[in-house]
This record gives structure tokens, sequence and C-alpha cells, in this order.
């Protein structure tokens, strides 16, 4: 297991991607790694934007010490557009780049990003629906799966969830603890 002695915190809000959270949650607990659900306040159970999966808050973005995780993930759908509204996510995420750790942004993830004024200068992917986004926030648009630029890992879409996860495990198992 490459990332036993890893801790990650994993976003969720209203109308989370069901795969980009569940299919990334289950390949780094596949791995070893301790997750923490996280979002705008602890204990609140969320429901996919499928309608069919569900997932339930562990803690408030403002109770996690970015010194104490290596790596904060988040999923596409609707819910990066509403948590890049919550100024404790923002901070979370800004912070742990910041620290030089990991930052995973698959799909519409990268409004988070954007909002946490974490992309300018990168080499970006997500869903198309975000591109011009992207580039106006100084990013360079890079129609790849998915790929590390410095310590963000990018993830275009559902279907890149396989080449996301290889990405964030490699970054993750070289990244000091």
């Amino acid at each position: 297991m490459k990332l036993e002695d890893k801790r990650i915190a994993m976003l969720v809000g209203p109308g989370f991607e069901d795969l980009e959270f569940w299919a990334v949650y289950m390949r780094m607990k596949e791995e070893g790694a301790q997750l923490d659900v996280v979002g705008m306040d602890a204990g609140v159970e969320y429901t996919g934007k499928s309608g069919g999966l569900t997932a339930e808050t562990e803690l408030a973005a403002g109770e996690v010490d970015p010194a104490a995780v290596d790596a904060v993930l988040v999923p596409g759908g609707w819910t990066p557009d509403k948590i890049r509204r919550d100024q404790a996510v923002l901070d979370l995420v800004r912070d742990v780049y910041e620290d030089g750790k990991i930052v995973g942004l698959i799909c519409h993830a990268g409004l988070v990003g954007i909002s946490a004024g974490i992309v300018e200068g990168s080499d970006a992917t997500g869903s198309l629906g975000i591109k011009d986004d992207l580039v106006n926030a100084g990013a360079t648009w890079v129609d790849e799966p998915a790929f590390r630029d410095g310590n963000i890992v990018w993830g275009r879409v559902v279907e890149d969830i396989p080449d996301y996860c290889r990405v964030l495990v490699d970054a993750l198992a070289e990244h000091p603890a």
C-alpha cells in the first residue's frame, strides 16, 4: 500500500459528482490513505448529482489543520460552485497548496482552485465548461486526461478517473509525509 502514511481531506458538497467522489475515495483507501470527508459544515449528508449516492461530512473545513493533511481533493459536479463560496474551504485549499502539499482537482473542481487563487501560471484541465474560467484566471488549458503541474493534480472528467487516480497515487507516494 503506497499511501498508508498519508492523510487526505476529501471535500464534498451539494450535487457532488458521485464517481469523482466515491471512485477516488475508494482508490485512495485501497492504497491505505486515511481520509476525512470535509465540507462547509460537519455532519451534513449530501446527495450526489445522480440523486443516488450520498456522502456525509465528518469535519467542517475550518476544523481541518492544513499541517495535519498531505492532500486536499475536490470532486466535480455542482459541488465546486457551491463550496467555493465558503472562506474556510478556500483557506484550506490555499494553505495546503502553499505548504507544497497535493491539491487534486477534477472536472469542475478547478473553480475551487480559481477562487482559492492557486491556478494562475499552472497548466490546467477539467470540464470544457470551465475552460474559459481557468484561462481567464491565468492558467494554460491542456486537453489531457490527467497530469500533475507542481503540487496540483488535474483530472479532466469522469471517464478520466483511472488516469487521475494513478497520478494522485504517484504524487502522494513521492511526497514526503
